[in-house]
């Protein structure tokens, strides 16, 4: 989506940014409600009745029965109280609640921008799509935990991934729209070779978080929580016997250490692989006369992702039998930030020549 002169009035920048903002809290949430367990807590996909939770003792006991029905209680909360029940039952809640409440803060406003005549035909286009986005992670999202409810005490890692990859493509579009509304015509530096390099680091990063998602729904730190090494290896030694790379261990990645120990290698290694090309790339920018916008842009983008690969051994070696909450989450925020660092320097090569 390339800028344009369109100038938009202040309501409606505001909202977007709201927006972005909100889908950035939907996944910030979804990572607690992950990493506390709490994802099959509701066993029931109700989009109006289920925007109520239980208000009495009767209702709590109706659906705390349910989910005493899933592999999830029988296999690692059994004898859970009904007081632990609803904390997992809240973060499960929340989630859908919050995605029921950018549902409306979309579209009051957009009902009302677009009969004032303030929307124009290009950013209806880009919210068109937002929203297509946004029913997808949805309908992936009900997938995602329903993969929970049968046989697995878990959600299936891969669909995970799926439902969180359509996340980051709502949010990186929605973020994309915002600055073409705040910015319509970035000072532009008209550089090829670096515009290439910079969607490659953006791709790079995109595929990162994939890979992250994947750790993250198989508990793969869990596996091997040391760094630099892994358990005194660079490449765990399970991964160099080809009598394991067969499809059983890909599918059930649950029975042997075979896919956290590789996807923890694509992880760890795709991030010193993308933190050299984002120091070079900037380094290369900055001894360039660039416009300040993509100055500021560039400085941030090096502290994110030094903050990042922070966050990131901070939460793997704190594995120790759990997933450090607290650390989890921040890493995967900062995540997002770094994406939407990622962008917004491109979007300031939005007019190069390609």
């Amino acid at each position: 989506m390339a800028a344009h002169q369109h100038t938009y009035r202040w309501p409606v920048k505001i909202w977007l940014l709201i927006g972005v903002f909100m889908v950035f809290m939907q996944v910030v949430i979804g990572g607690i409600t992950r990493l506390t367990g709490s994802g099959l807590s509701i066993t029931k996909w109700e989009i109006v009745t289920g925007s109520l939770p239980p208000v009495n003792a009767a209702q709590w006991e109706e659906a705390f029965a349910m989910y005493k029905e899933t592999p999830q209680y029988h296999k690692i909360n059994k004898g859970m109280s009904l007081s632990a029940f609803k904390f997992i039952y809240f973060w499960e809640y929340f989630h859908r609640l919050w995605a029921r409440l950018m549902g409306f803060v979309f579209l009051i406003p957009f009902l009302i921008f677009w009969k004032k005549g303030w929307l124009d035909r290009r950013l209806m286009r880009g919210l068109g799509i937002v929203v297509l986005l946004a029913a997808l992670a949805a309908s992936f999202g009900w997938i995602m935990v329903a993969s929970g409810l049968v046989n697995r005490p878990w959600v299936n890692a891969y669909k995970l991934t799926m439902h969180l990859s359509i996340a980051l493509s709502v949010f990186g579009y929605l973020l994309w729209v915002t600055f073409t509304a705040w910015q319509p015509a970035p000072q532009s530096f008209p550089h090829k070779m670096l515009k290439r390099w910079t969607w490659g680091m953006s791709i790079l990063a995109c595929w990162q978080i994939i890979l992250g998602g994947i750790m993250s729904g198989m508990k793969a730190g869990l596996a091997f929580p040391t760094w630099p090494d892994m358990q005194g290896a660079f490449i765990p030694q399970i991964l160099l016997d080809y009598s394991h790379w067969n499809v059983e261990n890909f599918t059930n990645y649950d029975a042997a250490t075979f896919m956290p120990a590789l996807i923890q290698v694509l992880h760890r290694n795709t991030a010193y692989i993308l933190a050299i090309i984002v120091l070079w790339v900037s380094y290369k920018l900055l001894k360039e006369q660039i416009p300040p916008t993509l100055r500021y842009g560039v400085y941030m983008l090096v502290t994110v992702l030094i903050t990042q690969i922070t966050l990131g051994i901070l939460t793997l070696i704190n594995c120790i039998g759990m997933v450090p909450v607290g650390l989890g989450v921040l890493h995967q925020a900062v995540a997002l930030v770094l994406l939407a660092n990622l962008l917004f320097v491109n979007y300031q090569f939005a007019s190069a020549p390609k």
